[in-house]
């Protein structure tokens, strides 16, 4: 009776630690802390997202008497001066207060709140690492504090919070791929007269993707597709900081001409950095910074995007060969090591505006886009934008 009962638990729960890494993730996307230990290392995390005077003066008081540690990316790490291929921690003395911990994080540098004061920066070990692959899973701002403890004091910690093996966050991340499943889908007409078939998909993650099929394509030869990541600025708003409402349109024009195709649309907001986050590179930019320079000052890769996702609905859809209309190589790569025969290309070339200039300037020469028609307009000379924010001095 005991072993039938676990059974049907799995079955409605799924593994004990892919339920421990579910919960972990909700707790941090809400800002809750949670313990994160393996065989040698036991830590009290805490998001550094909505970090403020009463927050940090909880988590002291919780990890006491073990002064807390900033936990920052390799990315942020570097753009502050400090050597690093791997997540480092920071010891925070009593005087740091919250806005010095989020000045560290986030603020670009040379800022003159950024804090002025010692710290002895070391690798910030396994489980820390864990905490920094969660909370990039939440899409919050890339980084935890963090308290050394052991499993006795753990336990007797708020029973309201989450505890987890390090090892179920990788776990977790590499299982969500494999839970999609197609949640609903429905004949959708849009505003040109074409007819499309939206297929959603949802991941462990919570996440929902959607197939947009446009016409019948023959699934028995390669199939034209587009991958798309969402754009609430541009695709919904029609925002000329970037071209990627441009190039929505210009797939699905391209598909209907080629007489069927597919747009994965997924939920990966600014490169995979969330929607918030996105905002918090514009603001960096608005500062001088392009694009690539502001993900990394924020202490994310320049792409922190998965295409196994995208692999794994090209391959529920029955779609195994496909021309790729992209400009990426990047995903073209992504694509084919995921095990999807990649037929071709076909480039999307959209036009070039004064505001997405240098954001189209630093994909191409900096993050390797092929975006010929992007360096020919170098050239021309650039028109006065108009309406334009003033840049930050």
């Amino acid at each position: 009776m005991g072993n039938d009962r676990l059974n049907l638990s799995s079955i409605l729960l799924g593994s004990r630690e892919h339920v421990g890494a579910s919960r972990a993730l909700a707790e941090f996307r809400t800002g809750r802390p949670v313990v994160i230990a393996d065989s040698t290392e036991t830590l009290l995390c805490l998001p550094v997202e909505g970090l403020n005077k009463d927050r940090l003066a909880a988590f002291r008081a919780l990890a006491a008497p073990i002064t807390p540690r900033l936990v920052l990316t390799s990315s942020r790490a570097r753009s502050l001066g400090i050597d690093s291929d791997e997540p480092v921690a920071i010891e925070l003395s009593d005087d740091v207060d919250s806005l010095s911990v989020l000045s560290l994080v986030a603020e670009k540098v040379g800022a003159e709140n950024i804090p002025d004061f010692e710290y002895l920066p070391e690798p910030a070990g396994v489980v820390a690492a864990a905490a920094i692959d969660l909370v990039k899973l939440a899409q919050v701002l890339p980084a935890v504090l963090v308290a050394d403890t052991d499993p006795a004091i753990a336990s007797a910690f708020d029973p309201r919070i989450v505890t987890i093996e390090a090892r179920a966050v990788a776990r977790f991340r590499k299982e969500a791929t494999k839970s999609l499943v197609i949640a609903g889908e429905a004949y959708v007409p849009l505003s040109s007269s074409l007819r499309t078939r939206f297929v959603v998909f949802h991941d462990a993650l919570g996440d929902d993707s959607v197939a947009v099929i446009v016409g019948t394509p023959d699934l028995s030869k390669p199939v034209p597709v587009r991958i798309h990541s969402a754009c609430l600025t541009g695709d919904v708003f029609g925002s000329r900081r970037c071209d990627c409402g441009d190039q929505l349109k210009l797939a699905l024009a391209r598909l209907q001409e080629a007489g069927g195709g597919i747009i994965l649309y997924l939920a990966q907001e600014g490169r995979g950095v969330g929607l918030a986050n996105k905002m918090r590179t514009y603001k960096l930019q608005d500062a001088g910074l392009d694009t690539v320079d502001a993900n990394t000052t924020l202490g994310f890769d320049d792409d922190e995007r998965d295409y196994a996702v995208a692999a794994r609905m090209l391959q529920m859809l029955g779609a195994t060969r496909v021309i790729l209309l992209t400009n990426n190589p990047d995903k073209l790569n992504g694509i084919a090591q995921a095990g999807i025969e990649i037929s071709g290309r076909m480039p999307l070339e959209t036009p070039v505006n004064a505001h997405n200039r240098r954001y189209l300037t630093a994909k191409a020469a900096r993050a390797g886009h092929q975006l010929d028609h992007v360096i020919a307009a170098l050239a021309e000379p650039l028109k006065p934008v108009e309406n334009a924010a003033p840049r930050a001095r």
